[in-house]
């Protein structure tokens, strides 16, 4: 396919690729122009999808559903990014990044308006399904677009400023959506949330660079078969594919269900400061780019390893009863968490040999299926066991995270 030819966007240069052209360094405009982009573009994915996780007992009670039901609606969103992102890395390598990023976000901030309006809790699920879909194109994009374009030798710095855009926009759809609910309703807090989405959308596409560093590559099923098969054959591959499923699993599950446990008895907390506690994401804005350098002094397994472990002391401490316990619990497993993604998720391009936008697809389907899966799950949990089965269920998921992550540790790439 021709990758200069028009597409339903309103930019005749989304995509112009130039032959010979350098990668792009540390301290440069464009550097600046990149990075400002994709943050922008990480906050928006991730308030858009986590927007409705403070809420979820909220949704419970106005639709008359159970916690782990509740779930679905985030559960739903991350499940369909996962299916999504089957098809829109591959696409991303046939008909070029920008393009692909673009569309997605204006598509899924629309349709997080438009969820806003739903009446029916199948309504919601089915916007919420849209809106993972829709957000498929700029998860794995992204680390395929800043593998190709940024200089190789800063790469794990740029991964982990792009995660940080992540974690920063989880904060601000919690914080945003539990605290406007407490003084209005969920809708006007999804309908904010929407709006600011757009917003950055448009910026998004305003600055981020065209790709120069792009190559197309066929969509035939059977190239797209043979690649499939090299990603899943490789000695490394697969066990990052297995950390992203149960680093996000873990992840989801203690957020899912830690605002049911402190807006219960002894705690009994109002929406929004259940909403307010999103401040933890803050630690994921640090973690993630320190981890990132932190991989060229000591190497990724071993900063890979400690993360996760930071992750397991920061959970067994929410055990406790004391919110002077459980807040800063949480925030060592956020921290810990975030620095683990950015690390896993910067292996992917270095260590894949070719499509790089179809493994980068792969981690992804791997870290929302988990999210997925293990977030709904986790629901069970809850309800049988309370929070002592939440944490027990987390631990073990983190526990086969350090499993794979020492068998990484012999890969060089």
């Amino acid at each position: 396919m021709n990758t200069s030819s028009r597409v339903a966007v309103p930019d005749k240069s989304l995509e112009t690729p130039q032959s010979g052209s350098s990668h792009i360094k540390r301290g440069t405009p464009q550097f600046m122009r990149v990075t400002l982009a994709l943050f922008s573009a990480g906050l928006a994915t991730f308030a858009l999808l986590y927007c409705v996780q403070p809420v979820l007992p909220v949704l419970s009670q106005e639709f008359g559903v159970s916690p782990a039901t509740s779930s679905l609606s985030l559960s739903v969103a991350t499940g369909m990014l996962a299916l999504g992102l089957l098809g829109t890395g591959p696409l991303s390598d046939a008909i070029g990044r920008k393009r692909v990023m673009v569309t997605a976000l204006m598509l899924a901030s629309l349709f997080t308006l438009l969820s806003a309006t739903m009446t029916s809790w199948h309504g919601i699920l089915l916007m919420r399904a849209l809106i993972g879909l829709s957000l498929s194109g700029v998860a794995a994009v992204g680390m395929t677009y800043l593998s190709e374009e940024i200089h190789p030798s800063v790469t794990a710095f740029s991964m982990g400023l792009y995660i940080s855009g992540n974690s920063i926009g989880g904060m601000s759809g919690r914080l945003l959506s539990g605290v406007i609910t407490d003084y209005t309703s969920w809708r006007i807090a999804v309908t904010a949330i929407g709006c600011f989405a757009l917003a950055s959308a448009l910026m998004f596409w305003k600055i981020l660079p065209p790709s120069r560093n792009f190559r197309p590559a066929s969509l035939k099923p059977r190239s797209l078969a043979i690649n499939f098969r090299l990603h899943w054959r490789d000695s490394g591959l697969p066990l990052l594919f297995a950390e992203g499923f149960l680093l996000m699993g873990a992840f989801v599950t203690l957020f899912n269900y830690i605002g049911y446990r402190l807006l219960s008895p002894p705690w009994s907390l109002s929406q929004a400061v259940v909403g307010l506690l999103s401040v933890v994401y803050l630690t994921g804005s640090w973690s993630s780019p320190k981890a990132g350098a932190m991989t060229a002094k000591y190497g990724r397994s071993a900063v890979l390893l400690f993360s996760t472990a930071i992750m397991i002391v920061g959970v067994v401490i929410t055990l406790f009863s004391s919110l002077w316990l459980i807040f800063p619990g949480m925030m060592l497993f956020t921290a810990g968490f975030f620095a683990a993604h950015a690390v896993a998720s910067g292996w992917i391009g270095p260590r894949a040999r070719r499509a790089k936008g179809q493994a980068s697809s792969l981690y992804l389907f791997s870290y929302y299926l988990g999210s997925s899966l293990a977030g709904t799950l986790g629901g069970f949990f809850w309800h049988s066991f309370g929070w002592h089965g939440i944490t027990a269920f987390i631990v073990m998921l983190l526990a086969l995270a350090l499993i794979a992550g020492w068998r990484l540790r012999s890969k060089k790439l």
